[in-house]
């Protein structure tokens, strides 16, 4: 039933069914032929998926991202990032790195990041001279930073999923993704020598006070929010009703770039984007109930043991699942379909799951930049105004650097686990 099951998925795939209905059908289908679960129950544990205090926070911090998108607060952090690096070799295409940091820490998401930062900085760049497809390219991979970097919606998914504590998570996010924001940057400065792409203007020290003064609103947001989910006043889910708040108010009466006549506009937004995740995760835990009733977790568990036992090899292989299932499968199915099966491999080996959170979601996040489904490709081509294929050559390089963060990240635990209990 494992393998007819699989196969019906497969089948849905290839025939451009999204997402969500193929998990659901393909379920729906095995449970139909088995007939001894009541198609209710399907309903139930289908409501009971997202019936759960963590997972509020993936709606709130949306709303939130939806509300610093709109608010004025990508441009202040933009102009600050370039204030502080825009004269080095290379220094727009370092500015857009640094600027889709700051922005991961108030969206949560990678296409929210890529948008945001990317309607400014890619038309700057060409117009400084860079290359269109390079320019894009170094948009599409910096705004993979926004589910790595605290608040992301993938790290709360995964939380749900294995149990495993979301605050942990979001601490143990911080510094792969400051690894691979700065690996990336240095990638962007070697290319931009080689290629001669200048710097950018000299500013001054009263400049950065402005812009300091200017963007510190923004700053203060993930200060607010991590801070305060480290320092115990809040949890994760608390922290994204406060971001939310704050962002409101924010955009409202400081910035005073939110006009209440938006307000309908963000919120329908923010419900589509949350009611497509919702929809992938309750169809996926019917589709998790049903490998889990088949054993197919335990299964693999002993198939990878009989292979192996060494954690090393093991996490080779496992890399290079996540790796080719992130090139073909959105984010948030893939993490609720394989999460149920890889967690129980990874405690088998001895592998911490805070750990193993982390070397999913930075896995996961190469396939936001890796043909054909590459969704950042998809939104910085559309800014850009360039043809998808076209940006395949120029996103190599930064695949390349970024498997080689999974590595890292993979085999040295304590870079996600050094500011962790």
């Amino acid at each position: 039933m494992s393998a007819l099951l699989f196969g019906l998925l497969v089948v849905l795939f290839i025939i451009n069914v999204p997402i969500a209905v193929a998990l659901g059908v393909s379920a729906a289908i095995i449970i139909i032929v088995q007939g001894d679960i009541p198609l209710l129950a399907v309903m139930q544990r289908m409501f009971n998926s997202v019936d759960s205090f963590p997972l509020l926070a993936v709606p709130f911090f949306i709303l939130a991202g939806k509300l610093m998108e709109t608010g004025g607060i990508s441009k202040r952090l933009i102009h600050f990032a370039e204030v502080m690096v825009g004269r080095l070799k290379g220094g727009l295409g370092i500015v857009s790195i640094i600027a889709c940091g700051f922005f991961a820490a108030i969206s949560g998401s990678a296409a929210a990041t890529t948008a945001a930062v990317g309607s400014i900085l890619i038309p700057a760049m060409v117009k400084k001279g860079y290359d269109k497809n390079f320019s894009t390219a170094i948009q599409a991979a910096g705004g993979t930073v926004g589910i790595m970097i605290p608040p992301s919606v993938p790290l709360v998914l995964f939380g749900v999923a294995a149990g495993v504590s979301i605050s942990d998570l979001f601490i143990a996010g911080i510094v792969p993704g400051l690894l691979v924001m700065g690996s990336l940057m240095i990638l962007v400065y070697i290319i931009s020598i080689m290629k001669g792409y200048g710097g950018g203007e000299k500013y001054g020290f009263k400049d950065f006070l402005i812009a300091f003064k200017d963007a510190i609103f923004a700053l203060l947001m993930p200060v607010i929010i991590l801070g305060g989910i480290y320092g115990g006043i809040f949890t994760p889910t608390e922290a994204a009703v406060v971001a939310v708040v704050y962002g409101l108010i924010i955009g409202l009466f400081v910035y005073k770039e939110i006009k209440w006549k938006d307000l309908g506009e963000i919120f329908n937004s923010s419900l589509v984007i949350t009611s497509v995740i919702m929809f992938i995760m309750s169809c996926a835990a019917v589709f998790g109930y049903l490998l889990t009733r088949e054993k197919v977790p335990v299964e693999m568990t002993e198939l990878m043991l009989s292979i192996t036992d060494n954690w090393i090899v093991a996490l080779l292989i496992i890399n290079v699942l996540l790796l080719i299932v992130g090139t073909f499968m959105e984010t948030a199915a893939a993490i609720i379909i394989l999460t149920p099966i890889l967690a129980p491999i990874a405690t088998a080996l001895g592998i911490d799951l805070t750990h193993f959170g982390i070397i999913m979601i930075v896995n996961l996040a190469i396939g936001f930049i890796t043909p054909p489904v590459g969704l950042n490709l998809f939104v910085a081509s559309n800014i850009a105004g360039t043809k998808f294929e076209s940006l395949v050559k120029a996103i190599i390089p930064f695949i390349i650097i970024m498997i080689i963060d999974v590595l890292i990240v993979s085999f040295i635990p304590s870079i996600s686990l050094m500011l962790v209990d």
